[in-house]
């Protein structure tokens, strides 16, 4: 499975950041899509989550403010987050699991501004 993601950049306080990742390369839709982020000096945090049935789940750094959706027809997911704040700077990676494997892209920076 290949992940491509698009989205990111430099964002003001108080924005919305739109990310999108497609996954391509395997005739199974993977069972969950979703994002990590990276934060210089932190480990790695789960952002959100969703399954192929439309279960998600947020970390709670990003609860009531994140928005994760999937296209199943193009296996494609979705993140929007709004209000950002200068603590969601981080490099965001798009991930995908299929039974037994996951899978990583590569990231995209986000800049939050203050």
């Amino acid at each position: 499975v290949q992940l491509q993601a698009s989205g990111g950049g430099l964002v003001q306080a108080g924005g919305s950041l739109r990310l999108s990742c497609a996954a391509s390369g395997s005739s199974v839709s993977p069972n969950i899509m979703g994002w990590y982020r990276q934060a210089p000096g932190k480990e790695r945090e789960m952002v959100a989550l969703i399954s192929n049935v439309d279960s998600t789940i947020y970390s709670d750094s990003v609860e009531g403010r994140g928005t994760i959706s999937r296209d199943n027809a193009k296996d494609t997911v979705f993140l929007q987050i709004d209000s950002l704040k200068p603590e969601d700077t981080a490099v965001y990676s798009c991930y995908a699991y299929t039974p037994g494997r996951a899978y990583w892209g590569q990231g995209t920076q986000v800049t939050v501004s203050s």
